[in-house]
């Protein structure tokens, strides 16, 4: 059990429903995480997540995209992988706090264990908000969750790729939310591991913008034909968010 007295953790209202994280004062999850839950939901467009779907998260941290997930669809079962044994502290006591034991686990192992082969084919979607930036220099210490969060240092883009393909199903979706400049690498990964992307979206931070993140849905074993969606805008002119960003979160 965490002791909010004296770790630098803090509960965090999320405004879905009465869903709570527990995350570092520090550093919490952004807009990246909402964007992939309501893709995976089918709130911007995408082929949405079936009813009592089993779904993984990929580097789930303090399972807030598990959280939003079964607040969004409520008859799904999620299961979250991490390799930090702090995150997964926090995720597991959100469960608890949040009332999702049942339906919501966590898993602390290295996605490129061997103990992930138990898991596989069981899932009908894996999604994954995975470290942005390549592996570069020396791994910082386990508790910078920001670093971690930001840059590749246990698993690469394609190992979270093909970690992916071994979990689902066939014909199970792999949602991912990236930065655009990776989207060459990320195409690639995903069609060497026998994921075809099937669904893309840009979201730009202002209209009239350069994109800045992706979203980018692949199906494992399917056809080739990509489907672009319009692309989403997060903040107005004046800097708050839009109507759709307001929708997505729920507001």
């Amino acid at each position: 059990m965490i002791d909010l007295k004296t770790e630098d953790i803090k509960i965090e209202k999320t405004g879905f429903g009465d869903v709570v994280v527990l995350q570092r004062k520090s550093f919490g999850y952004g807009v990246d995480s909402v964007l992939l839950s309501a893709f995976a939901a089918g709130e911007t467009g995408a082929p949405p997540l079936r009813q009592n779907a089993m779904v993984s998260d990929l580097g789930t941290g303090n399972g807030i995209i598990p959280f939003i997930v079964a607040h969004k669809v409520p008859s799904s079962q999620v299961t979250g992988f991490d390799v930090r044994e702090d995150a997964i502290d926090r995720a597991n006591q959100g469960c608890e706090m949040n009332g999702l034991t049942d339906r919501v686990s966590f898993v602390r192992t290295d996605i490129m264990s061997e103990d992930m082969a138990e898991y596989r084919g069981r899932f009908d979607a894996v999604l994954s908000n995975p470290p942005y930036f390549r592996r570069s220099g020396a791994v910082r210490s386990e508790r910078d969750d920001r670093y971690i969060a930001r840059h590749e240092t246990t698993a690469d883009l394609g190992d979270f790729v093909r970690t992916a393909v071994k979990l689902l199903m066939p014909k199970g979706s792999l949602y991912m939310v990236h930065r655009p400049d990776r989207l060459s690498d990320i195409i690639y990964e995903m069609r060497s591991a026998g994921i075809e992307p099937k669904t893309l979206q840009m979201v730009v931070p202002r209209k009239g913008a350069a994109p800045n993140i992706m979203l980018i849905q692949g199906v494992k074993g399917a056809g080739s034909e990509l489907k672009v969606l319009p692309e989403i805008t997060v903040h107005t002119s004046d800097n708050g968010y839009t109507e759709e960003i307001l929708r997505l979160y729920e507001r």
